[in-house]
């Protein structure tokens, strides 16, 4: 009986540092990454507004948060010759202005985008 306790306490003990480790923040100390800006979009396809959190490094690179199938993941800037373009692996997040799409690009260019012309909505001002 004592061997069952203490191995299900070993097991609670083990299940419990995963969760913590699962849950760190990531941190780049080579990186110098100003502080993150969050901009959120409506998507045609999206029932409920996308959030997309962005930082620009003083490398000058930049990166974006980006929700792919419910799940965030992080996007680097790519070269462009109009708007942002962030990848993550099959992965494209490309913005334009206010306007921004994820496509899979293992998917094919006849796929539907992932997130479907998406457009930035602007926090209202506050009257003076």
């Amino acid at each position: 009986m004592k061997k069952r306790i203490v191995w299900a306490l070993c097991l609670l003990a083990g299940l419990a540092g995963t969760r913590a480790a699962l849950a760190a923040q990531l941190t780049v100390e080579e990186i110098d990454a100003d502080a993150r800006t969050v901009a959120t979009y409506r998507c045609a396809n999206q029932p409920k507004p996308v959030r997309v959190a962005y930082w620009l490094a003083r490398n000058g690179q930049s990166f974006a948060l980006v929700p792919v199938n419910g799940q965030p993941m992080l996007f680097v800037d790519a070269v462009s010759a109009s708007g942002a373009r962030y990848q993550a692996g099959r992965y494209t997040w490309w913005t334009k202005g206010p306007d921004g799409n994820l496509t899979d690009e293992i998917a094919g260019s006849s796929a539907p985008p992932l997130l479907a012309d998406c457009e930035e909505i602007k926090p209202k001002r506050k009257p003076r």
